[in-house]
């Protein structure tokens, strides 16, 4: 009883290949330098579990912890449009982003914030879920423009999202078409007063209420490949 037990346990716990798609099944691949190195998409790319509410310290350590993460954001420029160009000028001598602590970052592995800059195709918003749920927590999430407020000028279009917080939590929103980049640097200062007052909790959000995001980004999202953390 208890083998037949244990063989339903893992059929469960392990997904059937024709339940995954192409590009997320393991395969083999050959590096530049001739070595071969092995991909697991589902594990590599996405979560292998449903994300989890983290609770904070005591009062004294979370807020040093909320300060020193207040004053090193790294960021993840997630360029979808127009904002795009509002990014690049942060880091230069005239705006110097980095005088308040912020960094811009090449992997969401590395970033603790993440920037949404203009309309958001329904295509692309499954890769920015994917590129959300790969970063650590805390993250926090910067929505640049009008489109990712309301859809802006693409509000009544067939292929682009109206309002970002219902498929991903957003902590600050940066209005206009296009915000200048004293808008997103004002947009960084808000934020970092809302990660040292303990308000920036966009990650336990998701984690709170996955099956709401989860439904909401599937009613739009019609080729869904990515797991459901249910296997």
């Amino acid at each position: 009883m208890s083998e037949d037990k244990n063989k339903n346990i893992q059929d469960i716990n392990t997904p059937d290949d024709k339940f995954i798609h192409p590009e997320n099944k393991p395969r083999t691949v050959i590096s530049p330098e001739g070595e071969e190195i092995h991909i697991e998409p589902l594990r590599d790319y996405f979560l292998e579990k449903r994300p989890e509410v983290i609770q904070p310290k005591s009062d004294a350590v979370e807020k040093f912890l909320n300060w020193a993460r207040a004053e090193s954001i790294w960021v993840l420029g997630f360029g979808t449009g127009c904002g795009s160009i509002e990014i690049p000028p942060l880091m230069t001598p005239r705006f110097d982003a980095f005088r308040y602590g912020v960094q811009m970052r090449p992997t969401p592995r590395q970033s603790s914030a993440i920037i949404i800059s203009g309309y958001l195709a329904i295509k692309t918003l499954k890769r920015v879920i994917r590129v959300y749920e790969q970063m650590p927590s805390p993250k926090y999430v910067l929505a640049l423009g009008s489109c990712t407020i309301n859809g802006g000028m693409y509000w009544d279009s067939y292929n682009t999202i109206n309002r970002l917080d219902h498929y991903i939590p957003v902590d600050v929103y940066v209005a206009g078409c296009m915000p200048r980049p004293e808008a997103l640097l004002a947009g960084f200062v808000q934020l970092k007063k809302k990660i040292k007052e303990g308000r920036a909790e966009g990650a336990n959000e998701y984690a709170e209420k996955f099956d709401w995001y989860k439904g909401n980004q599937k009613k739009i999202i019609n080729d869904w490949n990515m797991p459901d953390y249910n296997w």
